[in-house]
């Protein structure tokens, strides 16, 4: 007499092939990843800042360090511009009550004019960031605010070397010839150029055929 097993009938559940990912009895589902290998919540520097943290050193930076620090970045740069422009902001406010202002010609008056203006405009921009953020403080737009105030400081970097070179212009038209004040105020300009656009730019594209 042949005694049948209660198992027969049946076959073991398939491991499937090494590296598939399928547990046994799953039903062929893949099996769920482990705590390694688990995407962590905001950890999207990979596609921001693909070389790492800072300068490349460290761990990489997330999404929202990322935005803090070129947050802190603009305030201090927005600092150091912000007090070059009040200075000379003030000093140009100040020429108007001298009692020499009456004697000048309509040409340093109407440059004078353009000075201030530039300068009242320049003030604007640099202090903008400081405005932009307080509106939009609360409501996490930390990134549009960042963006915002970068393109502000760009603009108003731009209207401080106009008022500078006209502020310079204005000084040395009273005590050079006019053409001798254009020139010198023309050279020292193409060294602002130099100094504040070209080096930067220069550098940006070095770094950029260095990067891997």
């Amino acid at each position: 007499m042949t005694v049948t097993s209660s198992t027969s009938g049946k076959t073991p559940a398939s491991a499937g092939p090494p590296g598939s990912g399928r547990s046994p009895g799953s039903g062929g589902r893949p099996a769920p990843e482990g705590p390694g290998t688990a995407a962590r919540p905001g950890r999207r520097a990979e596609a921001d800042d693909p070389v790492g943290g800072l300068d490349g050193v460290g761990p990489p930076e997330t999404a929202r360090e990322r935005v803090n620090r070129r947050w802190a970045e603009i305030l201090q740069e927005t600092r150091v511009a912000q007090t070059g422009v009040q200075i000379l902001f003030g000093f140009l406010l100040s020429i108007a009550f001298t009692a020499r202002f009456g004697t000048l010609s309509a040409f340093d008056r109407a440059l004078y004019v353009v000075t201030v203006v530039l300068a009242a405009s320049s003030t604007a921009a640099l202090i903008a960031p400081v405005s932009i953020h307080r509106c939009l403080c609360g409501l996490r737009m930390k990134r549009e605010v960042v963006e915002a105030a970068g393109r502000m400081m760009t603009c108003g970097i731009v209207l401080l070397a106009l008022t500078i070179a006209c502020t310079l212009l204005f000084l040395l038209h009273a005590v050079l010839p006019s053409p001798l004040a254009q020139v010198i105020v023309g050279a020292v300009m193409v060294w602002f150029a130099l100094c504040w656009y070209v080096l930067p730019f220069r550098l940006r594209r070095r770094a950029g055929r260095q990067a891997p």
